[in-house]
């Protein structure tokens, strides 16, 4: 069967959230072309999307600001962008950071001369300013000094920058914020939800980052008095640094997280459902795995944990590429490889899930329309004592099998720092502050209700009255019962909790790729690395997983 005639689709059966929703297995995730970045790439090539530099007030040295504008869905933007020249002493990615070598705004429409002259005075303070509904986006960035050196160098000599070293790197900026939603006053989401091409999840910070993406390659480029090669430059994405900040959004938000997850495996369920495959089909699937063992090359970290399972993912994959080249004929072809690859680890197993995906777009990009979710989490004061501990023995035994009576379940809280408002992570029987408590001990509080409600009668609603503290518990058991990949399905206050399996998961969403820990706390990652240029929308989606020199 030709992939492109895959229109009815024939779904195995999905796999289960008991076994998608450990932190484990959300840890060993990659970006596929379900993610948010390749779908805006999708939709900005089919209309036809230009990207106009409006304005360039840049001196010798790059700092000044600039305006690119494009119109998308019926709808201008603007991304304007000041770079300033920052001391070095000043230059840092923590959060504590007050200045940054360059700031953004993205703008709902054309900016006139004085909003302009707003956003430049505004954008480099961040979160120190105050905005207004027409920004829809806040962002900076600071540059990887060695690269964006080393590249201007090499222009201004003319000469093309070490390859090496572009690969190595990766980036020539990275940002450390890209605020959405209202945040200082921007425009909250609802202002661009149901806008084509905007209305799905972190579209506009995903446009967000591509835009100064190119905005990188002018200003090296405007700095060194010379074209960087297209071959380097398409390489060169966006790098961002994310730590425990981004952790607790997939716990605070499980209908949108169900939405995700059930997105994405519904997805794998389709292609697992193709009956056969032509020889056009079976020779993408091999060539993409080809593309993976070079990236796999390409991906180096210091990490020792991570290293290790990049080693580890190395040394499968030749075994993974004679499974394809022996079992992509005859029948059923992708439901064969997936029961075959469960004698691997979890990250072989994912990255061989992402690549499955990747040919079939036909059957499965127009589920991307189904990731966005505007509903809360579910509150049903009506249901019976008796159904609600029902609901918590189908749905929570994991939970439940947890002795939270010991320090090693407990062994960490979360809470929100009072200096950045900003989530951190203590030790609980270490530290003081476990009093300040952020309430992701979901598994805690379940196992709490159950022994509350176990010789309970009546409705939730009169439950509450006497034990209102569980309110909270009640509605992740009721909102899970409806959203059943929407909840982790892991202690989030257990010595054993990696926050980075959290991160990582979210990332890959976005369309990251090259996860570089730091820490158990947070990565570094590169978006857009491989992505079309401004130029390139023409050829909008192959660039999953790039390699050096595509």
């Amino acid at each position: 069967m030709n992939v492109a005639d895959l229109n009815a689709p024939a779904q195995s059966p999905m796999r289960p959230p008991s076994t998608v929703m450990r932190l484990r297995r959300m840890g060993a995730m990659f970006p596929t072309r379900l993610s948010f970045l390749r779908r805006l790439m999708r939709d900005l090539a089919q209309d036809s999307a230009h990207v106009e530099r409006r304005v360039w007030q840049m001196n010798e040295g790059g700092f000044g600001h600039a305006v690119y504008a494009l119109e998308l869905g019926g709808h201008s933007y603007s991304l304007v962008a000041v770079s300033t020249d920052l001391p070095p002493e000043m230059r840092t990615d923590r959060v504590i950071a007050t200045a940054w070598d360059t700031a953004y705004v993205l703008y709902d429409g054309i900016p006139n001369a004085a909003e302009i002259a707003r956003i430049v005075a505004a954008a480099p303070k961040q979160e120190a300013a105050r905005f207004t509904a027409r920004d829809l986006v806040l962002s900076r960035a600071n540059k990887s000094v060695r690269l964006f050196q080393h590249v201007t160098d090499a222009l201004k000599n003319g000469a093309q920058p070490d390859e090496k070293m572009v690969r190595d790197i990766g980036y020539l900026m990275r940002t450390t914020a890209v605020y959405g939603n209202g945040k200082f006053g921007i425009a909250d989401r609802g202002h661009i939800a149901a806008r084509p091409c905007l209305g799905g999840p972190f579209a506009a910070e995903m446009l967000t980052v591509w835009l100064i993406r190119g905005f990188t390659h002018d200003l090296v480029e405007h700095v060194g008095g010379a074209k960087l090669d297209r071959r380097l430059k398409r390489h060169l994405g966006i790098g961002n640094s994310t730590g425990l900040g981004m952790a607790p959004f997939l716990v605070s938000h499980p209908r949108l997280l169900d939405r995700w997850m059930q997105t994405r495996e519904a997805a794998l369920a389709r292609v697992a459902g193709v009956p056969d495959l032509d020889a056009r089909a079976q020779a993408r699937v091999l060539e993409l795995a080809k593309r993976v063992a070079r990236h796999l090359d390409e991906w180096d970290v210091p990490d020792e944990i991570a290293a290790r399972r990049i080693a580890q993912v190395r040394k499968d994959w030749p075994e993974v590429q004679s499974l394809l080249q022996a079992q992509l004929a005859g029948q059923n072809p992708i439901a064969r490889i997936l029961e075959a690859a469960e004698r691997w680890f979890e990250d072989t197993q994912e990255l061989l899930i992402a690549l499955l995906l990747e040919p079939f777009g036909p059957l499965i990009d127009q589920l991307c329309d189904e990731m966005a979710s505007a509903h809360e989490a579910d509150f049903d004061p009506a249901m019976s004592v008796t159904e609600l501990r029902a609901l918590i023995v189908r749905d929570w035994q994991w939970a439940l099998d947890i002795d939270f009576d010991g320090q090693i379940e407990t062994a960490q809280f979360w809470y929100v720092s009072e200096a950045k408002q900003e989530p951190r992570l203590g030790m609980r029987h270490d530290e003081e502050g476990a009093d300040l408590e952020s309430p992701l001990d979901i598994a805690r509080q379940v196992s709490a209700l159950y022994a509350a409600c176990l010789d309970q009668t009546g409705s939730v609603a009169e439950f509450l009255l006497r034990a209102p503290d569980t309110r909270f518990a009640v509605r992740r058991v009721q909102t899970l019962a409806l959203a059943p990949y929407g909840e982790i399905r892991d202690n989030l206050i257990g010595e054993g909790c990696l926050p980075i399996d959290m991160l990582r998961c979210k990332l890959s969403f976005f369309g990251a790729a090259k996860f570089d820990p730091k820490s158990d706390r947070w990565t570094r990652i590169t978006l857009c690395q491989g992505a079309p240029l401004f130029d390139e929308l023409d050829n909008a989606d192959d660039w999953w997983l790039p390699c050096f020199g595509d």
